[in-house]
């Protein structure tokens, strides 16, 4: 009998790797593969909801007791093939890609299993080796993970051998840009002030790591381009050294410093010296001064002999000014107003001096560049306003998750001309480290005060939200899911209303 069960918890627990390693398989595609992540975030689903915590009690339990009553194998294998609760097999918003990259994980991480298996049969019960395997789904995940990546660099390396003969062979002037935000919209603010004057090839949308990179030029570098801007991302030191050995900038930026990506870095300090790896090689340097630590690292740079030219809107040292007067911005350069021009609702008037700044040391002509500046737009998601068809304003920041980015979000709320109701949809922000909890609250309560609902989407930042709209007027209404919010958007809302979307999760968080 003891043999049957045995057999039936071994075939149940290679079974239950199935549905399981699937789960862990698509988050990990979603977090571009990194070793690490599916463990990372099978610890946040598990922990998010007494339903998950007590299915991960019974797993464990489960584990402990298989060597010695082999039907606790049946109840692991259940429980990594339902849970964690909510994550589905299949993606409700990103669904698994069979990408080759996706197969050979999915292969590796199958042989994974099966040696798990075997070092269980090895120990005297098969079934308790598969129990093990279904349970530890996203740890087999990021192992495999973490044995493809160096094979993986060193497969696409034929495709950066590519991009840099292109690029050599073009000659375009490299602009780098980087920074914690803004990166995107301010590479496109600067195509569109010198386009006109060069023949401008971007990186498209947010192609901003080495593969990327490599794309963006193989794909979209044609002959004849004069200027190539590329936005470079990281998630470490290392990572923009190593992209600006291949791709040297003539022009560097960097936008900003902030606590985004934080858990990663963890620090800031790190992270202002894994952006600064981009001035290394430049020519010349633009920098936010309105940042304090980009205002250091203006002065260091300057002290070592570098160009440097500061931007920013409120910075008594910036040589680049775009200061909102009532509805105008004053643009200065060098103490000099150069032009004036009305203000953009939901562009950030930092990012277009950086790239005012990059324009000059472009060489073009400052009034010209400044005579553009009204021209400029949102990028799309991010701070797009637009009132829809049944009369409702709608303010489109779903790509955005940081503090600075969502405390302007609400300050274009609240400046709307609107009769109604405002309402504010938000997940809260995401990956600030130990800031986190507390950066979600003091946004929550800055909405609570000047919005009249507030709805907190999902699991992942609802305590903090729950602390920060504590004692506010605003309402607060919790919904599991976007598309559960936009429903009550549609339902109750109507013309004179305005909505802020701030931030937007996939579904591969709770």
């Amino acid at each position: 009998m003891a043999s049957w069960l045995g057999l039936v918890a071994l075939v149940a627990g290679v079974a239950a790797c199935v549905p399981a390693g699937l789960r862990w398989l698509r988050v990990s595609q979603r977090e571009h593969y990194l070793p690490g992540a599916s463990s990372r975030f099978a610890l946040r689903w598990w922990t998010t909801s007494l339903v998950n915590m007590l299915l991960a009690v019974l797993a464990i339990a489960s584990l402990i007791v298989v060597w010695w009553v082999p039907v606790a194998g049946l109840i692991a294998a259940g429980v990594a093939a339902i849970g964690p609760w909510g994550l589905s097999v299949k993606g409700r918003t990103s669904p698994l890609a069979w990408t080759r990259r996706a197969r050979t994980l999915a292969l590796v991480s199958a042989f994974l299993v099966v040696v798990v298996v075997a070092i269980g049969a090895l120990l005297g019960d098969a079934a308790a080796g598969a129990a093990l395997a279904c349970v530890l789904s996203p740890l087999l995940v990021d192992g495999a993970a973490g044995i493809l990546q160096p094979i993986e660099e060193a497969a696409s390396k034929h495709f950066l051998d590519d991009a840099k003969q292109r690029l050599a062979r073009v000659s375009p002037t490299v602009v780098a840009i980087t920074g914690s935000y803004g990166k995107t919209t301010t590479k496109n603010h600067l195509a569109a002030l010198i386009g006109n004057d060069r023949i401008t090839v971007p990186s498209p949308r947010s192609f901003n790591n080495r593969s990327g990179l490599a794309r963006a030029i193989n794909e979209h570098l044609a002959d004849g381009t004069q200027v190539f801007i590329a936005e470079m991302g990281t998630y470490g030191p290392g990572e923009i050294a190593a992209m600006c050995e291949w791709c040297p900038p003539t022009v560097s930026m960097i936008t900003a410093i902030g606590p985004v990506h934080l858990e990663r870095f963890g620090s800031l300090e790190v992270t202002l010296s894994s952006k600064a790896e981009i001035t290394v090689p430049a020519e010349v340097v633009i920098l936010n001064v309105d940042d304090h630590r980009l205002a250091g690292l203006a002065d260091r740079l300057s002290a070592a002999g570098k160009r440097v030219i500061r931007a920013g809107s409120a910075s008594a040292e910036a040589t680049v000014v775009v200061a909102t007067d009532g509805d105008n911005w004053s643009i200065r350069i060098d103490g000099a107003e150069i032009g004036t021009s009305p203000v953009i609702i939901g562009v950030q008037p930092t990012n277009v001096a950086c790239a005012i700044g990059a324009a000059l040391a472009l060489g073009l002509d400052a009034t010209s560049v400044v005579g553009r500046v009204s021209s400029l737009s949102n990028v799309e998601n991010r701070l797009a306003v637009a009132t829809v068809p049944s009369g409702v304003t709608v303010v489109d920041d779903t790509f955005n998750s940081n503090p600075a980015g969502a405390a302007a979000a609400l300050a274009v709320l609240d400046r709307l001309d609107v009769p109604g109701r405002r309402v504010v949809v938000t997940p809260g922000m995401i990956e600030l480290g130990p800031t986190q909890n507390e950066a979600n609250a003091t946004f929550a309560e800055r909405a609570g005060e000047m919005a009249d609902v507030v709805v907190v989407v999902g699991r992942t930042n609802r305590r903090a939200l729950r602390r920060g709209l504590a004692g506010q007027s605003a309402e607060r209404i919790e919904v599991a899911t976007r598309e559960a919010a936009v429903d009550w958007v549609r339902a109750n809302l109507g013309p004179g209303d305005a909505v802020l979307y701030e931030n937007d999760l996939p579904d591969n968080y709770p």
